[in-house]
């Protein structure tokens, strides 16, 4: 009874604290609308927002799926962030409703956003203006879920993959004993014990703590995906995996473009409303989105 007040409770606050952020740049993105689709899946209808741009025939759908340590966030809290990315770079984007956990726990999330992906990769000529490929973007755990998704698609609906946008992610277990889990786990918005019982409350004590489904660094298959566009904060328990998955699809020889925020703590993209940190990355996520179309 105690852990389900608890995700109550913490998903309130993260309601509250993202609306407050967001508030006073509203009206900005007043004219962004949205529209709700069904999607059946296996599991039930699965639920995304569609925020169409009428610029984007010649750009790629971006399909964002939120953070909040697959037990928190929602549509409603990264609303404002997939409003303004829809503004600024003229892409249509879905957003994806996914299950939480602990009410729906590990692989729930990953066979959601999965699905996810490998229909609207089927569906991109029926869908609001795009240049018929995607972009798979998240942050944090969302950043998570949007590469494992990009490791489990069938290699007919990967090829329709740009790329990538990761933000702050999800890369790899609480066990494997990273500096920054030190460093950075106390002070700062997200604390190493957060991310514990994130992780706890989504896969729990299973085997799968180190499967690619659930942590990508561990994945043999890397070389399978799109050019990436990694964004890491200095002040952040995620730091050092961060900076390893992106070592290692280096690697792998993925084409990365990492940019590292050194002033920034985990959440500053989409949690603390348009700060400067914020318009940076939109700049450098425009620019990257541009670069696309010159491969």
């Amino acid at each position: 009874m105690f852990n389900k007040i608890k995700v109550i409770i913490v998903r309130w606050v993260y309601r509250f604290l993202s609306a407050r952020a967001w508030r006073k740049s509203a009206s900005a993105r007043a004219d962004i609308k949205f529209s709700v689709l069904q999607l059946p899946s296996p599991d039930g209808p699965l639920a995304v927002r569609m925020y169409a741009s009428n610029n984007g025939s010649d750009k790629p759908l971006i399909v964002f799926f939120h953070g909040g340590g697959w037990v928190i966030g929602d549509l409603g809290t990264h609303q404002p962030f997939c409003q303004e990315l829809c503004r600024r770079s003229d892409c249509t984007v879905v957003s994806v409703d996914y299950r939480l956990a602990p009410e729906h726990p590990f692989p729930a999330a990953h066979n959601d956003c999965l699905f996810c992906a490998t229909w609207l990769a089927n569906q991109l000529g029926e869908l609001a203006p795009n240049n018929g490929t995607m972009v798979l973007a998240g942050d944090s755990a969302g950043a998570n879920l949007a590469t494992c998704s990009a490791l489990g698609m069938g290699d007919a609906e990967r090829a329709k993959l740009a790329g990538e946008i990761i933000i702050y992610p999800v890369a790899d277990h609480y066990r494997t004993p990273y500096p920054s889990y030190t460093e950075k786990g106390r002070g700062y918005t997200l604390s190493n014990n957060m991310m514990r019982w994130f992780w706890d409350t989504y896969i729990g004590n299973t085997s799968e703590s180190f499967s690619p489904r659930a942590t990508p660094l561990h994945a043999m298959n890397l070389s399978s995906l799109p050019a990436t566009l990694l964004v890491t904060a200095e002040n952040d328990p995620l730091r050092d995996e961060g900076i390893a998955y992106g070592e290692k699809l280096e690697q792998a020889k993925v084409t990365v473009k990492h940019h590292h925020f050194a002033q920034d703590q985990h959440g500053f993209a989409c949690s603390e409303g348009i700060t400067d940190s914020f318009e940076k990355l939109m700049l450098e996520v425009c620019d990257w989105l541009e670069s696309l179309d010159n491969r």
